[in-house]
């Protein structure tokens, strides 16, 4: 089930794990294919991983390998690279052009970029969300990533006001940004929300999505104190309904997404743009920043 050296050298290549990283995912990759007791855990999380594919089930959580060395780090990566053929064979399937899949499941070396970002060592961070991909849930069309879903009753609610015939369970792409992609433009936005129009419709025709709902602090309103009306993140705010505030401030998120980072005094970040000076300068105020949801009709 593990690819051997040679092989697992060229599927990280494909799933774009950063060059810095391969030479010692594939190296200690040998003291998992010499422990039975490691093999057995990623025959069984491969299956549990596999299982179902296509199908709208949500992220899961990989097990953790209790191992003495750095190759616990890596094990989603052998995961992913094991269940590579599955997810493929799905894409074919449902008739996803080759060039989708590639850029979807490149998120994987996304993650382990991010996880030397943030911790300074190779690993794989957020491997659950990967798992996403890996389940023909999540694609990366343009710009954006969407993903597979049911609306809940307060987006219904909202968008049965607004004259939308939806209720809850019915379909539903999670929008996501992605970190690494560029500028988030108008026109950037647009055209991904044009692809997800026609991808899923061509490829999901059995799921009609009427709607794309997106839950991040890039629509928390506060952010037009601080940046321009024309900036890319307000103009993206503006094509959104937002449902009511949340209970609870999640202050730590923007903080991670823009610095990497949460353990840096706020008077020792850097304040080189716009969003990093209106992060900071929000918090120094005594304010704070919400994850807010959203949604708007495609």
């Amino acid at each position: 089930m593990l690819p051997d050296a040679d092989e697992l050298a060229e599927t990280l290549l494909d799933l774009a794990v950063p060059h810095e990283d391969i030479d010692e995912a594939v190296r200690l990759s040998r003291r998992i294919a010499g422990d039975a007791e490691a093999l057995r855990i990623l025959e069984e999380t491969v299956a549990e991983l596999v299982r179902g594919m296509g199908r709208i089930r949500g992220g899961v959580d990989l097990p953790a390998l209790d191992a003495p060395d750095p190759s616990a780090r890596y094990f989603p990566l052998y995961v992913f690279a094991a269940a590579l053929p599955r997810v493929r064979a799905h894409h074919r399937e449902r008739g996803v052009p080759e060039e989708v899949g590639r850029r979807t499941l490149a998120d994987v070396g996304r993650c382990v970029a991010l996880h030397r970002r943030r911790h300074g060592t190779g690993g794989v961070l957020a491997p659950g969300w990967l798992t996403l991909h890996f389940h023909g849930e999540l694609y990366q069309l343009g710009r954006l990533q969407f993903q597979r879903d049911r609306i809940g009753s307060r987006t219904s609610d909202s968008a049965a006001a607004a004259g939308l015939p939806l209720g809850p369970g019915d379909p539903g792409l999670n929008l996501h940004v992605p970190d690494f992609m560029g500028p988030l433009s108008p026109e950037a936005v647009d055209r991904s929300l044009a692809l997800a129009r026609d991808f899923f419709a061509r490829h999901y025709p059995d799921e009609p999505y009427t709607v794309a709902t997106c839950g991040s602090w890039l629509l928390d309103p506060q952010l037009k104190r601080y940046l321009p009306e024309d900036s890319n993140i307000v103009r993206f705010q503006e094509r959104f309904r937002l449902s009511r505030l949340p209970a609870e401030p999640e202050d730590t998120v923007p903080l991670r997404f823009v610095f990497g980072t949460t353990g840096i005094p706020l008077d020792r970040l850097p304040r080189d743009t716009p969003l990093q000076r209106a992060v900071v300068d929000h918090l120094r105020e005594g304010g704070n920043w919400f994850v807010r949801h959203g949604w708007l009709p495609l």
